[in-house]
């Protein structure tokens, strides 16, 4: 069987009282919940053939790399080589980051970032963004996907540049209309992933 592990999004700040700020002035969404995306369904479309893991990664509301990290590496430590990893926003800055620093122990398949900042981010923590150099995760990232859309009003559309610059060999995918992928289905991310 095939391991897939997603690395969801979230937020990190520069210091305390930003956070605090942030929750003090971010909507409350009381639908929230009931909400569905493409992470969730993932595994019906992939089938039977697949196991999806979708770990919830420590405080994603004011994520610290160094958590995360800890968390990540004991998933790790549990799945087969030939994983395939997938970051979505926060998540693909963190296995970027991750894996241009750290040796990772199992071999990996396949990497896909999903409107992954790289060194831009709307919020003013640096924590998570991606190293100068990407050499090492593209040793140990697998095929290397990139995902981007135009109209992301969460992170910019330039940041695809950036992560073309310093990864030559991805694969980019650019798409028009899917905002910041929090759509319910990601039809083209299964096909790839049904391809590797």
């Amino acid at each position: 069987m095939k391991q897939v592990l997603v690395i969801p999004g979230g937020s990190s700040f520069g210091s305390y009282e930003d956070y605090l700020r942030y929750l003090r002035e971010r909507p409350i969404d009381l639908d929230f919940g009931s909400k569905k995306d493409w992470k969730a369904s993932l595994s019906e479309r992939l089938g039977s053939g697949y196991q999806v893991i979708l770990p919830r990664m420590p405080n994603r509301d004011n994520a610290r790399y160094e958590e995360w990290k800890l968390w990540f590496k004991r998933h790790i430590e549990l799945l087969e080589d030939g994983v395939i990893l997938i970051g979505h926003s926060l998540g693909g800055s963190f296995l970027a980051k991750y894996l241009s620093k750290e040796n990772i122990a199992k071999r990996v398949r396949a990497t896909l970032l999903v409107a992954a900042p790289c060194d831009t981010f709307r919020l003013d923590s640096v924590e998570f963004l991606a190293e100068d150099s990407l050499e090492r995760f593209a040793k140990q990232g697998g095929a290397i996907h990139l995902y981007f859309s135009t109209d992301d009003p969460v992170i910019p559309y330039s940041e695809l540049k950036k992560y073309q610059d310093k990864l030559p060999g991805a694969v980019s995918h650019t798409f028009d209309d899917r905002g910041h992928f929090n759509q319910e289905e990601f039809p083209e991310l299964v096909a790839d992933i049904l391809s590797l």
